[in-house]
């Protein structure tokens, strides 16, 4: 799995309007505990929540190993491994929640299941599902279809590396945060908390210029290992920093030219909420508005 991407084997499904993180292990679905039960609960403490869980369920406890698997997931800070759970260890433990989302979200659960079902048929309709994903998210159709092409470069770039015997997960991540240093000067980890993020995922907060670059890298490192040849993870390192330099040096000397920084501290999340802040504050002036122009009852 790629240290910093979102292509058909790594995504983020959303149930009732919660991301829920989820990875493809033995082509199925396997989705983040901790997710869950946020969206489930809006705990805001989840592996608190899990470990009272236990302690009210013993048989959940006894099987706790056999529901939760680490596997690699995607995060501001890069790549970790986090419980996760298959679609039969997810019933097993909604049986434990009481909560009045228990029943859509296993019925959202088996939708899923069937949807993966689909996608193997027809590869297609995962990307049309990111897309249908990012455009209830609010981004502009600009931006998703260059946040499309960053899915496709990216997974031509893990693609490569899989050819050229980097080992997937600790070395992915490893060489993601080399190219990252050397296009923005930011590790992922670094320009995440920049951004303010915790466990969202950095490209989906990144504007279009970040994105251009961020592409730009790693178009460039996946020429450079072909035409090398370069094998192994020494090798791949080099090409990655060498690759991440040609997008360094471009977004440098924009920067020169234009006299603005191409990083930035913005991101969707914080642009979205601000949306919400003025909407709200419209609305409310609305209101008050409306109260005035009101005639008061009463006698004269």
């Amino acid at each position: 799995m790629s240290a910093e991407n979102l292509n058909p084997e790594h995504r983020i499904a959303l149930f009732q309007k919660k991301e829920i993180r989820r990875t493809l292990h033995n082509n199925e679905w396997w989705f983040v505990i901790a997710d869950v039960i946020v969206a489930l609960t809006d705990s805001i403490d989840p592996q608190g929540y899990l470990k009272d869980m236990r302690r009210r369920d013993p048989e959940l406890s006894k099987g706790g190993g056999q529901i939760a698997t680490p596997l690699p997931i995607q995060t501001a800070g890069g790549l970790q491994k986090l419980n996760c759970a298959n679609t039969e260890g997810l019933f097993r433990l909604i049986q434990s929640i009481p909560s009045p989302k228990a029943e859509p979200f296993k019925r959202w659960l088996a939708r899923v299941g069937y949807e993966r079902i689909q996608e193997i048929e027809d590869p297609e309709l995962g990307t049309k599902r990111t897309r249908a994903i990012y455009k209830a998210k609010g981004y502009s159709d600009d931006w998703i279809e260059k946040r499309m092409r960053a899915i496709a470069i990216r997974d031509e770039l893990t693609d490569e590396w899989k050819k050229r015997g980097v080992k997937e997960q600790l070395e992915y991540a490893i060489l993601t945060a080399e190219i990252s240093e050397a296009t923005f000067g930011l590790t992922p980890s670094q320009y995440g908390a920049l951004k303010g993020l915790k466990r969202e995922n950095l490209r989906d907060h990144m504007n279009d210029l970040e994105l251009i670059f961020s592409m730009l890298g790693e178009a460039a490192t996946t020429e450079i290992a072909r035409n090398l040849d370069a094998q192994g993870f020494p090798e791949n390192k080099q090409a990655a920093h060498d690759g991440g330099t040609v997008a360094g040096n471009a977004r440098k000397e924009l920067e020169t030219k234009s006299g603005r920084k191409v990083v930035t501290r913005e991101n969707f999340l914080g642009l979205t909420q601000s949306e919400k802040k003025v909407k709200t504050l419209e609305d409310s002036k609305l209101m008050t508005k409306k109260a005035a122009k009101k005639p008061r009852s009463g006698k004269t």
